[in-house]
């Protein structure tokens, strides 16, 4: 189906999303977020598709919160429509792998909508910030949580409490993104990673992606046991032991997705 605000490709066994309000910078109003649920909505019932990039323009992955959407509003209107709740968060719970390849502005909104996503890989010109305290309010849609997770207290209190941004240098050394790459690379780059993740068992990518999220909301031990059942599980799978008897033949595997 069209959209609006995005173009969706599908790549073979990527999907790629762009976001595309270039006039507002990709600023995400409730269009652009209905659409985006909606496209990743597709994305994940595709059983041919295997991993995600989600991309915006060379100036601007998303500037943020569209502000003149925002600005009328009070807090019994943001209350009742559950604003950010309602539409904006599908990212983080997609099960199969999000890139976010970012580059240009990646501020407020357009920042946490990354951080929602898997992997960042961001391109040289990419600049980071959570500037909400110059609005005098603060991010609302987890900034202040992934953010911190990212890059320590130190960091993200500085960020949060002056707007300051982050380039993507320093972004890269304290690893709020997996990697740094030329603006020119960046779509291919991302496509390549994407393409190599889908190109592996579908089920058994699915249950890593929930281990290494588990880490985030469990004591070591508990992290541990969890990883370990998930491991016992992918013997379960018919691409497990393809996998397996791949490696022993010497041959590339053919994995089913089961």
């Amino acid at each position: 189906m069209p959209y609006e605000t995005l173009i969706l490709e599908k790549q073979e066994n990527v999907g790629l999303v762009r976001l595309n309000r270039p006039e507002a910078y990709n600023a995400l109003n409730d269009q652009l977020m209905n659409d985006l649920t909606a496209a990743l909505d597709d994305l994940e019932r595709d059983d041919n598709i295997g991993a995600i990039v989600l991309i915006g323009s060379e100036k601007a992955f998303a500037a943020g919160a569209d502000i003149k959407m925002m600005r009328e509003w009070d807090m019994l209107d943001v209350f009742k429509q559950q604003f950010i709740t309602a539409n904006w968060e599908r990212a983080s719970r997609c099960r199969k792998p999000v890139i976010a390849a970012v580059s240009g502005l990646a501020l407020g909104g357009g920042c946490e909508l990354a951080m929602m996503c898997d992997v960042i890989i961001a391109a040289d010109n990419a600049r980071f910030a959570l500037p909400e305290i110059t609005l005098a309010t603060i991010p609302g849609a987890g900034g202040t949580q992934r953010l911190t997770r990212a890059v320590g207290k130190s960091k993200a209190m500085e960020m949060i409490l002056s707007g300051r941004p982050m380039l993507a240098d320093e972004a890269e050394r304290c690893g709020l993104v997996s990697r740094m790459v030329a603006l020119a690379d960046l779509q291919r780059e991302a496509l390549a990673l994407a393409g190599k993740i889908a190109g592996f068992s579908q089920p058994v990518v699915a249950l890593a992606k929930e281990c290494v999220n588990r880490a985030f909301e469990s004591s070591l031990n508990e992290g541990i046991l969890y990883e370990r059942r998930m491991a016992y599980v992918t013997f379960g799978t018919e691409d497990q032991s393809e996998g397996l008897a791949a490696f022993v033949e010497k041959r590339a595997p053919q994995f089913k997705h089961r």
